[in-house]
């Protein structure tokens, strides 16, 4: 077992990561998710969030299983090479408004980091201008380092503090088997607690054991080789390190050569799968989500992996992701296929300048 972890956590590790993230994302379109959407960590938080009722746009309703092999993935690595350490204290309440602003922007562009990647693999150039904006709010997050930017340093918390996430996702997976409903109302909808959508993109999901099983199996990976989408550009840019970056291209042409073999390579901008065509909100979007989530650490996966291994502050950005896919939803920020919501542009704005204040103002605090 050690040798494995050797391997995993060698310069291999991301590679071996981003292969089986690009043979399994396509297949998991085959097997049932929505195009070009086999996995995005941003699009199924805004999913589950609309289960619990967060929001009630009926067609993005659904706990994706995969989320919760992501962290229980995470978890099971963390305990069996003895990472799984509590922690906490890491600016949390900063970190929960980084978690709201990246899912605004991911969600005026329509996919996180992930699906941005995956989106290009599939034909879908409109991602070129969605990945151009993440590049640069990278860029300007990286600029923020530089100058001294800093969240602070967690410290060692409870054990019990560690498995608050993991336990939340297991009370997620019986909620997604039992589907509890307390009634319908008048009209003959459903009254909660837990709603899925009978169509669109939430009614669109691979058979929940295969998705269960791909999220454990990437969220094991992913844990050990530390393999991020955000922080593969971070750290190219910033520390010449191109170890994660070759995760991400092996990702990106990995899923293209799975995409051709399965017929789902589709090239073009018009008419893709939950995607739209106006390049200055796929680029502004993508933006605020990459400066947020450089700010914060880390791409959404790798907060989800981090909240295996027992960080708490991790945690807190997942809920805030999901506190944020509730809001945009809600205010109507949220893009569609036909463009960007009527907010989308304002908070895309908005969002930069807070987290613009964020990075000029937030210090590792001197003891």
């Amino acid at each position: 077992m050690s040798s494995v972890s050797r391997f995993l956590t060698s310069r291999w590790g991301p590679i071996i990561t981003g292969v089986a993230v690009g043979i399994l994302a396509p297949l998991l379109v085959l097997w049932g998710n929505p195009g070009n959407m086999g996995i995005c960590v941003v699009c199924f938080n805004r999913d589950i969030a609309g289960a619990l009722g967060l929001h009630r746009a009926g067609i993005v309703q659904y706990i994706r299983p995969e989320i919760i092999g992501f962290v229980l993935g995470a978890l099971a690595a963390a305990l069996i090479f003895k990472e799984f350490k509590p922690r906490t204290g890491s600016a949390p309440l900063v970190r929960f408004l980084l978690g709201i602003f990246a899912t605004f922007g991911a969600l005026v562009f329509l996919g996180c980091p992930w699906r941005a990647y995956l989106r290009l693999a599939g034909g879908d150039w409109n991602a070129l201008f969605g990945i151009l904006g993440l590049i640069v709010g990278i860029g300007v997050g990286i600029l923020f380092l530089r100058m001294g930017y800093s969240l602070g340093r967690s410290r060692p918390a409870p054990k019990a503090l560690g498995w608050v996430m993991p336990i939340v996702m297991v009370v997620l997976l019986v909620l997604l088997i039992a589907a509890p409903q307390f009634g319908r109302d008048a009209n003959g909808s459903p009254t909660g607690p837990i709603f899925f959508s009978t169509t669109g993109p939430g009614s669109l999901h691979a058979p929940l054991l295969i998705s269960l099983a791909v999220g454990l199996f990437i969220g094991f990976l992913a844990q050990r080789s530390r393999f991020c989408t955000v922080g593969a550009v971070r750290d190219a840019i910033l520390l010449r390190d191109s170890r994660l970056f070759y995760g991400v291209l092996v990702l990106i042409v990995t899923a293209f050569l799975t995409n051709l073999i399965l017929g789902q390579f589709n090239p073009g901008f018009e008419k893709q799968p939950v995607a739209h065509t106006n390049e200055l909100w796929n680029f502004g979007g993508m933006v605020l989500a990459g400066l947020a989530f450089t700010l914060a650490g880390g791409c959404p996966g790798r907060q989800l992996f981090l909240t295996g291994e027992g960080d708490a502050d991790s945690g807190l950005f997942i809920a805030g992701m999901i506190v944020g896919a509730g809001f945009a939803h809600t205010y109507s920020m949220a893009s569609s296929t036909t463009g960007p919501g009527a907010f989308g542009p304002f908070i895309v704005i908005a969002g930069l300048v807070v987290c613009i204040v964020i990075g000029l103002t937030m210090r590792e605090a001197k003891v």
